[in-house]
């Protein structure tokens, strides 16, 4: 089982980060997100409250959908009615209602069992998320956990949502929404968001993009014994 989990708080990079290092490698990218978004868009096309989920009903309706993942390139494609969903899962709707829905430990159980699955079915991966290295991976070969200062991560974050400069103050607010998010994240009773012991922490708040990804990429090839290009 050849697995990179790749952990951090939000803002991170870390889908970005484990997308290059995947196709880098020729590894798949799992993105868990997508999971959980699917399931949402499930619950609320069959109209369940995400604040209130019953779980079996939801479950059974994802199978009836054929909810899964199929590899293309060096992704995961979410699956629905035999079709790539990802337009669905990433609406306002699904973004309001997905962290109730993935705080079910349920919901989790499901979504862990499948990621699981494809690794243990000699499927190479490099998965991101808040808990891979500590709950869904814990016997991961290399296990890498991002983080950079809330200021950075802010900066990053609003520079992705483009237009102008943001000012001191937009940067200072972020910076507080996502202190606020990680100490959500890390005392959450589900899969709290953790720096796994054996885990390689990479502070990138001095980092460029290239040099965090080049680093996995060592890292894997030496842990793994992957040949250098």
């Amino acid at each position: 089982m050849r697995v990179v989990a790749i952990d951090g708080p939000a803002a991170s990079g870390k889908s970005s980060t484990a997308k290059a290092v995947a196709r880098v490698l020729g590894f798949h990218h799992l993105d868990s997100g997508a999971l959980y978004r699917t399931l949402t868009r499930v619950a609320l096309d069959a109209g369940l409250d995400p604040d209130n989920l019953d779980v079996p009903v939801l479950l059974a309706k994802a199978d009836l959908r054929g909810l899964g993942l199929r590899p293309e390139e060096e992704d995961f494609v979410p699956l629905l009615d035999g079709a790539p969903a990802e337009h669905l899962i990433r609406t306002p709707e699904v973004t309001a209602a997905v962290s109730a829905v993935s705080a079910v430990p349920e919901v989790r159980d499901w979504a862990n069992a499948r990621m699981r699955a494809l690794a243990e079915a000699g499927v190479p991966i490099v998965v991101d998320g808040r808990d891979i290295g500590s709950v869904v991976f814990p016997e991961a070969g290399l296990k890498i956990f991002l983080y950079a200062k809330s200021v950075v991560r802010a900066m990053r974050r609003l520079a992705q949502q483009g237009g102008k400069e943001p000012t001191n103050e937009e940067i200072f607010a972020e910076a507080e929404r996502l202190k606020a998010r990680d100490k959500a994240d890390a005392s959450r009773p589900v899969a709290p968001l953790i720096s796994p012991e054996d885990a390689v922490e990479l502070d990138t708040s001095r980092m460029t993009f290239e040099e965090q990804v080049d680093g996995i990429v060592r890292l894997a090839r030496t842990v793994y014994q992957l040949p250098s290009p």
